[in-house]
């Protein structure tokens, strides 16, 4: 069924929503591995590091601001694969890399699944560092974060689920961090294989710093 020009235009607009806010989010990670990767330094400049965070008057603001931009992200790209689901009640009989221009492959065509496992982990992670259980720097009225991370990752279990939960995130950029630069209109013969390979590699690279935390934690700083 062909779509009308006014919803046509819905569902551009809806797409242009999705990737200004995927960037927006890709952005934050940046910034959030980077501050996270501080914990190899030490407890001393990662505690002060996520002092100076939380004792900012801009944290709440921009707390908001990023709830909304992941909640808009969220709600869009449901609302898209929902509506295409409508258009092509039956689905794929394989999933496999079209190759060629449309660039379709696995990690195209489970984002919605890869979303999902990512914002339920997204809410359990920010159960856990953020209202978890509170310790304090001695001597100072700064929480003890850096202990927090440490006692969490001791448990193999935890480390699993993290590490699984990160290749997925990893998944869901490979693709999302990709085509939403092709989405606002970034596209060409020589430009479109260079943003293309510039967001597999943001993934990568993304997945990568996440994905060490845990495990050097817990087979280097988490041992007695």
């Amino acid at each position: 069924m062909p779509m009308s020009r006014g919803t046509y235009s819905s569902s551009i607009a809806v797409k242009l929503l999705v990737a200004l806010t995927g960037l927006g989010l890709c952005l934050y990670l940046v910034v959030h591995v980077a501050g996270n990767l501080l914990l190899l330094l030490g407890p001393s400049t990662f505690n002060g590091y996520a002092h100076a965070l939380v004792s900012s008057p801009l944290v709440v603001p921009v707390e908001l601001g990023l709830l909304a931009i992941f909640l808009l992200h969220g709600y869009n790209t449901v609302a898209t694969w929902w509506a295409e689901r409508k258009v092509r009640p039956v689905p794929y009989q394989q999933v496999r890399s079209a190759g060629g221009p449309s660039r379709r492959s696995l990690a195209s065509t489970t984002m919605i699944y890869t979303g999902a496992v990512t914002f339920v982990f997204v809410v359990l992670h920010v159960r856990m560092f953020k209202y978890g259980t509170y310790y304090q720097v001695p001597g100072t009225n700064e929480r003890d974060l850096f202990r927090l991370v440490i006692e969490f990752f001791r448990d193999p279990l935890s480390v699993v689920f993290y590490e699984a939960c990160l290749v997925l995130l990893g998944f869901h950029l490979w693709h999302g961090a990709s085509s939403a630069p092709e989405s606002l209109g970034i596209n060409g013969a020589r430009i479109t294989p260079i943003v293309v390979w510039g967001g597999r590699l943001f993934a990568v690279l993304i997945s990568a710093g996440f994905l060490l935390i845990p495990l050097w934690v817990y087979f280097v700083r988490g041992k007695p």
